[in-house]
């Protein structure tokens, strides 16, 4: 089988593009022909010739911004490359992921002209909301659900910046009354959280699929032994709820480690220093074998997020290390987080309940570990690679 992977970006940028890869990878393991359509960026792993030339928006002049405002929104450039790679390849199927606002919808225009099958993994929520959170001023939001966009412009959701809300705005209103989406096959959602809440917003229940992400779980050694510390691992902004464990981890005697870097790392850092918090470490970006060591020697991870987490990788990652979770019964992540068996949950943005959380399984070490391996033999039974493909080619094989 031939398909052709396309997303915005041809790097790993965050935890979109590491399920981009891992896909792909796993399709090429299991003998298919896979190529990948993104955008030239300096970054890429590579920049094929048949990519679509880059986009800048931010450093064009003022008076060809608004050109460069329409590229975002629909890309006749985009359509124009995507379409010469269909005639050169003739795929049998398309595996679409992040497209918005730097490839479109466009190259689904360029799919359905040559009548090849669409399928869109879903990462977040943009159907439902043009800035694709669903929080406004680090709140959950859900003015836009009834498809009232609109709000994302009055209320600036998209960076505080009107001129950005509106371009968002615009293109999600677009796509909708032009039916952009309409030949889509289906739209792969990796929690039954975005399920529902797609389905609630009146995207037909026949067109979604819930299909959990997978990881490379005989990649990940676990470790039930520990070097006394317990880890979060993330992006360092209002929305993944760091403030919140801050205020949970004062006068507990344990160290913490915070690996990530972000918007509010400074405000973070500011907080401990006035606070006299003397067991945070700021350890900043990690990767490979350093990040594996953290993960490894943690107690137990913490992921406090305040915002709809739609299926995040680092609860995977934890559990495929044999580490427990505490999370936030917030979204997609009690559906990975058993409570009381591969970790615990606590009410999101309550400080004083993460403690209380923190607290009990510091006071209970072999539950720890015993929730380690519940958290490890979850992921090898229901996030393994092999069920992954399976479930990947079933949703292909309908439309070939």
């Amino acid at each position: 089988m031939k398909i052709i992977f396309a997303n915005n970006y041809y790097y790993l940028r965050g935890g979109s593009e590491r399920v981009f890869f891992d896909e792909m990878n796993i399709l090429r393991k299991n003998g298919h022909d896979v190529l990948p359509f993104s955008r030239h960026f300096p970054q890429n792993i590579e920049n094929p010739e048949y990519f679509a030339p880059p986009i800048d928006y931010e450093n064009v002049p003022g008076h060809k911004k608004l050109f460069a405002a329409f590229a975002l929104i629909y890309s006749p450039t985009c359509r124009r490359y995507f379409g010469r790679l269909l005639d050169r390849e003739l795929p049998d199927i398309i595996h679409a992921h992040n497209i918005y606002g730097r490839l479109t919808t466009s190259i689904i225009d360029a799919a359905k002209k040559k009548k090849i099958p669409v399928v869109l993994t879903l990462h977040d929520y943009k159907l439902i909301c043009p800035s694709y959170l669903m929080l406004r001023e680090n709140q959950v939001c859900e003015l836009c659900k009834g498809k009232k966009f609109y709000y994302c412009l009055l209320k600036k959701c998209h960076k505080g910046s009107l001129i950005a809300s509106a371009i968002y705005t615009l293109e999600t209103y677009f796509n909708f009354v032009a039916k952009k989406y309409d030949w889509i096959g289906r739209f792969i959602c990796p929690s039954k959280f975005l399920f529902k809440k797609c389905a609630e917003d009146g995207i037909p229940e026949q067109k979604l699929i819930h299909v959990p992400n997978f990881i490379w779980v005989k990649e990940f050694k676990p470790s039930y032994d520990n070097n006394g510390y317990i880890l979060f691992v993330g992006r360092l902004s209002k929305e993944k709820g760091v403030l919140t464990l801050l205020k949970a981890i004062q006068n507990i005697d344990v160290q913490l480690k915070i690996v990530g870097d972000g918007p509010v790392r400074d405000d973070c850092e500011k907080f401990v220093k006035e606070n006299n918090i003397n067991n945070v470490s700021f350890e900043g970006y990690k990767s490979g074998d350093e990040l594996k060591n953290l993960y490894r020697n943690a107690m137990f991870i913490v992921f406090p997020s305040e915002c709809y987490e739609n299926a995040p990788m680092t609860v995977l990652e934890a559990f495929a290390f044999g580490k427990p979770v505490i999370g936030s019964n917030l979204g997609g992540i009690p559906e990975m987080i058993i409570d009381e068996k591969t970790g615990l949950l606590f009410r999101p943005g309550d400080y004083q309940d993460l403690r209380e959380k923190i607290q009990y399984l510091l006071a209970n070490p072999s539950l720890i570990e015993k929730m380690g391996r519940k958290a490890r033999q979850r992921v090898e039974e229901e996030y393994n690679e092999e069920l992954h493909y399976k479930r990947i080619m079933e949703v292909y094989t309908r439309f070939i």
